[in-house]
């Protein structure tokens, strides 16, 4: 690295005092991550997969590699030297970022081994069960059918079968029957980020509600890293991919004290600095954990209408090390807008008639390819109680309609 670790000052972008940061995906939430950063002064470098991501339409210099090649990611690292690495998705090649962690030149957030640990479920949930005691479905890791088939015998039925590594639920089943474990084979193996073979199948929980509890590790006014919580974010998921949300979700106070607790123990574990996902399933007062990432979360999409500052701000501020505030400012929800059309060019009508609805606003992510249940946007909405909020996110999402042009 070519600056201090404790990044004591803000440079100037595109001069020699710039302070860079590098983001390893740069989607809708890496665009809102971006955005953040560039309003500190940051100079943004921004890498994905495929070209003209929507956070390349918005970094200093974007960058396409395959970010699972642990070389080509390691040349681009050493070509521009990056005060920080902010990894935005699970596809990279996490132990690359552990050995140069290791060997003092780079600095990943929250921390290399916290990428790799969160890079897929298999290491997470290890670390969360059976190295701290936290209380999880019962679950069963397989690399064959033939191994998922005795697992879903121990685990019974209904079960979730996933990818070891993916997101937005791609990948993901329900299993009613061992008539299903095949289908729920080929479907992991062709939903995963990485085809690695290997899946997790999950004793279904009953549960009456979920959550994402955005939890920040931050430095305070001491100099120590002290913990904040955003107030917990409901959600709908179909098929394992979220629809709406909406903030604050109403708990029970034991509830909420032991989903605090469960967050802070993942995340003292996990270290760093940065904003955590932390995904849990509650009943009464029973609560139990899911998954976290180690970045802003799809859910907190919600957090651009709801907080004084979104999760997006809260992550930009909180790896820079400068002081966050996690306040609630209002009821608010988001709803998903879908691409409804595989196409290479999608345009949207119906936002001015969106807009009209109370309290709403409009995100647009500007993905260069539409696919019908691509998230293309989302629709925000802000109310005097979450139940307006929502019927009105999803009355702006409605009206907003993807089109292929002639």
């Amino acid at each position: 690295m070519n600056k201090s670790n404790t990044l004591n000052r803000i440079g100037t972008p595109l001069s020699s005092s710039a302070t860079k940061v590098m983001l390893l995906g740069s989607g809708e939430l890496g665009k809102e991550v971006i955005i953040s950063l560039q309003r500190l002064g940051v100079e943004v470098i921004a890498v994905d997969r495929y070209a003209n991501a929507p956070g390349h339409q918005v970094a200093h210099r974007s960058y396409v590699i395959d970010m699972t090649d642990g070389v080509a990611l390691a040349e681009l690292i050493n070509q521009e030297k990056p005060d920080l690495i902010v990894p935005e998705i699970e596809a990279i090649a996490t132990a690359k970022l552990v050995e140069m962690e290791n060997a003092g030149s780079v600095r990943v957030i929250p921390t290399a081994r916290a990428a790799w640990l969160t890079m897929d479920r298999e290491g997470i949930r290890r670390l969360a069960a059976e190295e701290l005691g936290v209380a999880t479905s019962p679950y069963r890791f397989a690399d064959s059918l033939q191994e998922l088939k005795a697992g879903c015998a121990e685990i019974g039925f209904p079960s979730v079968v996933k990818p070891v590594m993916s997101s937005s639920g791609k990948g993901q089943s329900k299993l009613n029957s061992m008539d299903d474990v095949e289908a729920a084979w080929d479907c992991a193996a062709a939903g995963g980020r990485v085809d690695s073979g290997r899946v997790i199948v999950e004793g279904f929980i009953d549960f009456d509600y979920e959550i994402t509890l955005l939890t920040v590790r931050a430095i305070g006014a001491d100099g120590q890293t002290h913990t904040h919580f955003c107030e917990p974010i409901g959600h709908v998921q179909v098929n394992g991919d979220y629809v709406e949300s909406w903030q604050p979700q109403p708990m029970h106070p034991g509830a909420l004290q032991k989903a605090h607790d469960i967050a802070k123990r993942v995340t003292d574990n996990l270290g760093g600095l940065g904003l955590f996902g932390v995904e849990l399933f509650v009943k009464n007062d029973i609560v139990w954990f899911s998954e976290v990432s180690p970045r802003p979360h799809d859910t907190g999409m919600v957090t651009m209408a709801s907080q004084e500052q979104s999760e997006f701000e809260l992550h930009a501020k909180a790896i820079l090390g400068l002081p966050v505030n996690v306040a609630l400012r209002t009821p608010a929800a988001s709803a998903v807008i879908y691409g409804r059309h595989d196409s290479k060019a999608v345009a949207f009508e119906g936002v001015a008639d969106a807009l009209q609805v109370p309290g709403t606003d409009i995100r647009l992510f500007g993905k260069p390819e539409s696919f019908a249940r691509r998230r293309m946007g989302v629709a925000l909405a802000s109310a005097a109680d979450i139940e307006t909020a929502r019927h009105n996110a999803k009355a702006a999402a409605a009206k907003v309609q993807p089109v292929i042009p002639n």
